[in-house]
This record gives C-alpha cells, structure tokens and sequence, in this order.
C-alpha cells in the first residue's frame, strides 16, 4: 500500500491523505473542510476504484469556487496515479 498526500487550492480543506493498494482507495482524510462531510467522503470511498473514483469527482463544484474538497481528492487521485 503506498500513501499519498495532496495540498489543496481554493477549498477548505488544506491536505488529503490517502493510500491506493491493488487501483483501490483506503484511508481518505481531508485536514480541514467540513468534518461531517469529508468523513462521509473517506468512509464512502473506502475501497473504492481509484481511477473510476477520480472521474466521478472530477468536476464538483462548491459554491462557485470552481472546485470542491471532492474535485481536489480527484486531483490529487490523478496525481497519484501519475507517479504510479
């Protein structure tokens, strides 16, 4: 299992920690954000497809911003994914 950590832009949330084993997400933590929500976003995405995770966020809007803390994780995926 490698860990990753992502600096955020343009959102609450400053970093998101996360490991990928075998293409799967384990382990997401946001650092910031809204505590109720980005709990939900780690303990929904528990396992999940990395790849298939990073396009289904990629995108999401809060409040005008551009990006969100779930577009963010899908960026942070996307770099991961880069550096194998």
């Amino acid at each position: 299992m490698k860990d990753y950590s992502y600096d955020t832009a343009g959102v609450c949330a400053k970093r998101i920690t996360f490991s990928i084993e075998d293409g799967r997400l384990h382990n997401v933590r946001f650092a910031g954000g809204c505590p109720g929500n980005t709990a939900a976003i780690g303990r929904l995405l528990e396992g999940a497809d990395a790849a298939a995770t990073m396009n289904l966020l990629r995108g999401n809007d809060c409040g005008g911003r551009g990006t969100s803390c779930a577009d963010q994780l899908s960026r942070g995926i996307e770099q991961a994914l880069a550096e194998g």
